[in-house]
Order: structure tokens, then sequence, then C-alpha cells
């Protein structure tokens, strides 16, 4: 979901979102008894008889019914058995996942999640912020909310008299994990979040084998170009998670150097700063190239010991590189493999 995910404290999300509006061009058994019974014996003085077998009725899953949970935010949400009208704002990574479709999708003015164009392509976008006319536009009957923040101020009542609201919170939506496997809760689809996991630890236990072997100890910096200006990914949100968590690939020393307790999920570094990254490789995802060419062409970026060397992974912002989510993380490996894995 959008570089920081959304997901970090509430004043980088507002931020971010902020920037994301000025900058997109630049932004989830019934068990079946069978009883049957043999054969009878038959009798050597009479003719042979049979028993015959007898099938136990299937037992048939219950049917799902409303249920009641409590919110991050304390709230009692009683949610429909099954919702066919959900709303999701930037959690539509995970509904996709679950095979759901949402009634409308995230979007800022200039666009929406450009890495999931093909799975929504007919779903209209809703603005980011949630307008009640909107909201009631679409008619949903479930409706689940990303994170505290974007519920404040009566909010969430407003939203919560149009169609049941649960907030996922910032803590649980912070661990895509944890989120997909609260999602599919909520949506009766637990059985495809567990597998959507499973797969993709498969996926990407797969992929750090195979990276490790083509640059071994070597480090990469994951650099994104917005408005003329670089930020650099730890390893907590988005790709960084993906690079540095789940395929164990060396942190580059402009992070490492940064304070754990100072450290955002990107953080903004200025160009001379960069002039000392000694990673070996650059991801960047640019977001500018039209402002940023100057940057990109200039002497200071030219003589980053990486660029010189031509290790420098080019990705667009339509791509999955700044957001989070099991297709998101999951297209980010494949772009992995595509640059060091040939």
């Amino acid at each position: 979901m959008f570089l920081f995910n959304l997901q970090g404290s509430g004043s980088v999300k507002l931020a971010v979102a902020g920037l994301l509006t000025t900058t997109l061009l630049l932004s989830a058994c019934g068990n079946n008894n069978s009883n049957a019974g043999g054969n009878g014996a038959a009798a050597t003085t009479a003719p042979s008889a049979t028993v015959e077998a007898t099938a136990a009725p299937a037992e048939s899953a219950a049917p799902a019914v409303d249920k009641t949970v409590t919110d991050a935010m304390g709230h009692k949400v009683t949610i429909p058995a099954n919702p066919q009208r959900v709303i999701a704002s930037y959690l539509e990574d995970y509904l996709v996942a679950l095979g759901v479709t949402p009634v409308a999708q995230w979007s800022t003015k200039n666009g929406t999640q450009d890495y999931l164009a093909a799975e929504l392509n007919d779903v209209p976008p809703i603005s980011y912020d949630l307008p009640l006319e909107a909201v009631t536009g679409f008619a949903p009957d479930f409706h689940i909310v990303q994170s505290e923040g974007t519920v404040q101020n009566g909010l969430y009542d407003q939203l919560n008299k149009i169609a049941p609201t649960y907030v996922l919170g910032d803590e649980v939506s912070s661990d895509w994990r944890a989120a997909l496997l609260k999602i599919g809760e909520l949506l009766n689809k637990t059985p495809e979040a567990e597998k959507a996991i499973a797969d993709y630890e498969q996926k990407a236990a797969s992929a750090k084998a195979a990276v490790s072997a083509a640059i071994g100890d070597d480090s990469v910096a994951i650099l994104w170009l917005v408005s003329k200006n670089f930020f650099i990914v730890d390893e907590t949100r988005s790709s960084g998670a993906v690079m540095y968590g789940d395929l164990g690939v060396k942190l580059p020393n402009l992070v490492t150097e940064i304070p754990a307790e100072s450290r955002a999920p990107w953080n903004p570094i200025s160009l001379e700063k960069l002039s000392e990254l000694t990673a070996e490789h650059i991801i960047l995802v640019n977001s500018d190239k039209a402002g940023g060419a100057e940057i990109t062409e200039g002497a200071v970026w030219k003589g980053i010991p990486a660029v010189k060397a031509g290790n420098v992974h080019e990705f667009s912002a339509d791509t999955s590189w700044l957001y989070s989510g099991p297709i998101a993380n999951s297209k980010t490996i494949d772009d992995i493999l595509s640059s060091f894995v040939k």
C-alpha cells in the first residue's frame, strides 16, 4: 500500500497522502463422513443376501451468519453474514488476494494504485479522504478502514451510519500478514488468506536463495525520487520489508547509519549525503522523470559508485515498489529477480 504504506504514524500518513495527491503522476468445509455398510455374509442353505450400503448424509458447512466483533478503536461492529459490497480504501491489495472485488477503489486526483490496474480495471475510484456523498453513492454493506487516523473528528460515526465500519488499525495494518488474516476473518475468507501467505512464503524462500546466489553479500539501496527529492527505505515497510526482511539482502550503509529510533519507513536524504552511498546496487523508483532528470544527469549522482558501475535498476511509480500487501510484495519479488538473477 502506498509507500509508507500509509501505515506509519498519523502524521506521516497524512503527509504522504498529501504528497501522493500531487505526485502520483510523479503515487484472502464441511466434513464428508460416509458410513458405508459391508456386504452381508451369505448363509450356506439360502440365497446370498446383500445388505446395501447406506451412506450417511454429508454434513454441510454451517451457513454464515452476522457476527459482532470489536475493531482497533473499540467499536462493536456487526458484520453482515456475506458482505457483497465492500469498500476497503487502500486495502484493495488484500481484497484482490482473497478473491473479493470492492465496489470502489482508493484514489487521489492523479490516479489509483496502478499495479492493481488489471485486477481492478472496472472498479470506479473513490477519493482517499472518503467523501460521505461518494461513500453513500456506492451503497456499501461493509466498510473496512485502514487507520485510526483517517476517521477522526466524527468521520467514523458518519461512515458507520452508511454501513457497518471496521477500523483495522495501524498496529495490525503495519504487518501485511496480520492484516490479511484479519481481513480474511472478517470476510469469511480465512482459508484463502492462509493460502495466500503460504504461497508467498514459498515464493520468497525460493527467491531468497536465487538472489543470494546472484549477488552474495552485496548491499542494495532502494531510493524513491519524487519532486526532486530522494527518500531511502528502511527494512520495515513495503519493498524494504521484502528486500531486506524476506529476501535477506544486506542493508546499505546510509540506512544502518540512521539510529533505529529515528528511522521512518522512507527517510529523506540529500543528494550530497547520497554521494556517501557505498551500496553495490541501487533500485531507483522514479516518480519524477521530467523534473528529476537534472539530478540524475548531474555530476553528484553520476559519481555514486553504484551509478558509475551501471548497477542502477529503475522502476516507475506505477509499479508495486511503493506499496505493501500480498500482491504488491509478490510483484516486487518478480522485479528483484529480473534485476539480479540472470
